[in-house]
């Protein structure tokens, strides 16, 4: 009983010192769970870095990105200045044309006969010639329409037809043969046509002509009249050949 005492003792006393490698085992694991919150904090720090260091190169890349737009909305703000001020030529060219066609170019020229005197009229239709003797004076009134042009008339020739057929031109031309016309004002041309010796004609168009002075009836004659004028605008001059 004794010696199972003792060695229970023994045992006891032997079992003893393996409570302090417990008690030593302890701060070991206390120390690993600090390494290891350590370790945590700092993999947190490293994160929390990285994600602060992943937003400034974030905000570096944007930033950059900026300065290098840049460049491109200055050309895209004078491409638009640009387009404004081509869209604001264009139509004051616009307005400009519409303005000289409607309003400043020259209307036609209106022509009209004042009165008109035939005498002497001959007819001889003989077998070797045929020809017309006549005098006719006759005045014409010109008119220019235009408000803002005036009329250079450099040249006036007349001629007389009958069944498209010359009985010859104004023999001693126009008076005035040229004059200068103001707007929206009127002249008067006078033309004389002196074929008292006779002018040949056609047979077939005296035969015609011969026939209405036998009738006693109204002669249809046609004048026509070319002009050669130069139009007077405010800053320049354009010559032309009207129709009348």
């Amino acid at each position: 009983m004794g010696q199972g005492g003792s060695g229970a003792g023994q045992h006891g006393s032997q079992g003893s010192p393996a409570a302090p490698r417990r008690a030593a085992g302890a701060p070991e694991l206390a120390q690993g769970r600090s390494a290891t919150a350590s370790s945590g904090a700092s993999s947190d720090a490293a994160a929390s870095s990285s994600s602060s260091s992943s937003s400034s190169c974030c905000c570096c890349v944007h930033h950059v990105r900026r300065q290098q737009g840049q460049p491109a909305d200055v050309l895209q703000a004078y491409n638009c200045y640009f387009l404004i001020c081509l869209l604001l030529f264009l139509g004051g060219l616009v307005e400009v044309l519409s303005w000289i066609l409607f309003f400043c170019w020259p209307h036609k020229i209106h022509a009209t006969l004042a009165s008109a005197t035939l005498s002497n009229l001959t007819v001889s239709n003989a077998s070797t010639a045929a020809e017309v003797s006549y005098n006719l004076a006759a005045t014409l009134r010109l008119y220019n329409p235009s408000s803002d042009v005036s009329i250079y008339y450099d040249t006036i020739s007349a001629e007389l037809r009958f069944r498209d057929a010359v009985l010859g031109p104004a023999a001693k031309g126009t008076s005035p043969a040229e004059f200068y016309q103001r707007r929206k004002t009127t002249d008067h041309v006078k033309l004389e046509f002196d074929y008292g010796r006779g002018v040949a004609v056609p047979s077939d168009v005296v035969g015609e002509l011969e026939t209405e002075v036998k009738s006693g009836g109204a002669i249809n004659m046609e004048l026509y009249v070319h002009l050669r004028v130069r139009y007077k605008f405010e800053l320049f001059k354009m010559r032309e050949k009207p129709e009348l």
